[in-house]
């Protein structure tokens, strides 16, 4: 992977890594799943005024809406509502990793190298290490919740390869217009579980903090981390890309400590080491082989 494809992974990482803060912000006065409603409104528009929808089928809009916008999301921000903590959410949350390897071999035929085998199986023992050693209670349903939700952006990104295959296009465009298909399953869902009492009271208070929550979510998280993470995955292999994602607990750790008290133990350090251990020999343990049979 090229130097800046690296530095752009490092940026998702870093936003997506405070998105898990931000939405326990967010949390406070408006309900999760208008939460996401109020996301992606804010995200599309006024966005695809200004870009033009890729000429793809409509089922990879719905499908890639359906999964990495309403299934991840919904299953997120409904974890973290019901106790899930944001540092500890940022961690289950890269089984994603894990979901996409297996899902990128059986539809997509992509093969396992085995660096990339051992690479997860390092990232995977660190984020046991860190899981093992939270500090507050992991509530039951939050964790289930957070793992359906990892498997949805798994799915988002075996969609997002099968759209890399229609060649060369604006992946900009292509999440603004994807963004019209989340609001309304938001919305219906809203009205379904949270009910209209839930959101005319949310509406009503709604203030700064929450705008500012909806805003970051819409245009840091959504617009310019999935904008560059399909990207990515439109110019690498799915399962070269998904690994950066194992990062994304260390920034949500951090920043769970600093805003919310969060406590962060040796463990949790060792197993940050491991994790990125396990990134670096994912990106480059192939290449680091291929020079020691050529030494």
């Amino acid at each position: 992977m090229p130097p800046r494809h690296l530095a752009l992974a490092l940026l998702i990482i870093v936003v997506w890594g405070l998105n898990f803060a931000v939405i326990k912000v967010g949390l406070v006065g408006v309900p999760p799943l208008l939460l996401g409603a109020l996301r992606f409104l804010l995200a599309v528009f006024p966005a695809l005024l200004f870009v033009r929808p890729p000429k793809l089928p409509l089922r990879l809009y719905l499908v890639y809406g359906l999964t990495i916008s309403v299934g991840q999301f919904a299953l997120l921000f409904s974890a973290i509502s019901v106790g899930m903590p944001t540092g500890l959410a940022s961690l289950v949350l890269q089984a994603q990793s894990f979901f996409t390897l297996v899902l990128s071999a059986l539809c997509l035929n992509e093969r396992w190298k085995p660096s990339q085998l051992a690479g997860l199986a390092l990232a995977g023992v660190g984020l046991a290490m860190i899981g093992s050693a939270h500090g507050q209670a992991m509530p039951l349903l939050g964790f289930l919740l957070t793992v359906a939700a990892a498997f949805a952006w798994a799915s988002g990104n075996v969609v997002s390869r099968f759209v890399a295959r229609h060649g060369p296009m604006n992946q900009f465009a292509f999440v603004v217009w994807a963004g019209l298909v989340p609001p309304i399953p938001f919305l219906l869902l809203s009205l379904w579980l949270e009910g209209p009492q839930a959101i005319a009271a949310a509406l009503q208070g709604f203030g700064w903090a929450s705008f500012g929550a909806v805003a970051y979510l819409a245009w840091a998280a959504t617009l310019l981390g999935y904008g560059l993470w399909t990207w990515l995955l439109a110019r690498h292999p799915a399962n070269q890309v998904a690994p950066f994602s194992l990062l994304v607990p260390v920034v949500g750790l951090s920043t769970g400590w600093l805003l919310f008290d969060e406590q962060l133990l040796p463990v949790h350090f060792a197993g940050g080491a491991l994790l990125m251990a396990g990134l670096l020999v994912n990106l480059w343990g192939e290449r680091w082989l291929r020079r020691l049979k050529n030494a």
